[in-house]
């Protein structure tokens, strides 16, 4: 025969500021992965820029030893 006479404990607990927290840090992450896309971004127009500028540099010196001068 079992015993019926045995404690049982309601736990209750408050998820809303977890949930809070969960959800702050998502949003910092995915702030900050936008900054790091962001970042990534403009450093490759920028290298894209100079590497465009350096070519029309040698190009231009390159057609100007033909003319004489």
């Amino acid at each position: 025969m079992l015993n019926d006479d045995r404690q049982q404990y309601v736990i209750q607990t408050d998820s809303t500021e977890e949930d809070g927290l969960g959800k702050v840090f998502a949003f910092i992450f995915v702030v900050a992965m936008f900054l790091v896309f962001v970042q990534e971004v403009f450093e490759s127009v920028i290298a894209w820029y100079r590497d465009s500028m350096a070519w029309l540099n040698e190009t231009g010196t390159y057609l100007a030893g033909f003319w004489p001068f």
